[in-house]
């Protein structure tokens, strides 16, 4: 599989870099997310570099014959209204600390549409769960998948989330009208 997503890509002149090393336990911050092709690429990239990451997605997408599809490739639906006790951060925080090794994509735009309200879930996730954030962007105008810097979380989630799109800044989308770290 790894050798197939690298030639895919290749085939339509996309370039991966990763050198962060392959944690046991990590959540992958990606942006800009700005289209649907961003999932796809993104699979593409972390699996031709040998590696698998889970994902959460709204459970809207978990019809058949997709849900099938997404769980099989590490999707995780998430209802779009929460019902019960415990929060998603707090469910994704017991699931880090119950297994052994745990990789977890996450959009912190929450939407493919514009929006500089970044969610902070995903850095609530690392810091309580004590993993790091990896950063991975996606660039268009280039067509290259960055996934080069960690980021430990601070717990000041203010501090950090400025950092990250600060980081985050230079990536332009598929579409770029709908990307801002604003």
């Amino acid at each position: 599989m790894r050798k197939f997503a690298a030639a895919i890509l290749r085939l339509f002149g996309w370039k991966v870099s990763v050198t962060v090393p392959d944690y046991p336990k990590c959540i992958v911050c990606v942006a800009p997310h700005t289209s649907n092709w961003d999932f796809i690429l993104g699979e593409l990239a972390y699996t031709s570099v040998g590696r698998k990451a889970g994902f959460l997605m709204k459970d809207t997408w978990f019809f058949w014959p997709l849900g099938s599809f997404f769980r099989a490739i590490g999707g995780i639906a998430v209802p779009r209204k929460r019902k019960g006790e415990r929060s998603l951060t707090q469910v994704v925080i017991e699931k880090f600390d119950s297994v052994g090794k745990l990789t977890l994509a996450i959009t912190p735009e929450g939407t493919r549409r514009r929006t500089s309200d970044w969610h902070t879930g995903f850095l609530r996730m690392a810091y309580g769960a004590g993993v790091p954030v990896v950063l991975g962007a996606i660039d268009a105008p280039s067509k290259r998948i960055l996934i080069e810097h960690t980021f430990e979380p601070s717990g000041d989630i203010d501090a950090d989330m400025r950092a990250i799109k600060e980081y985050y800044r230079p990536f332009v989308g598929i579409k770029p009208h709908n990307f801002t770290t604003e």
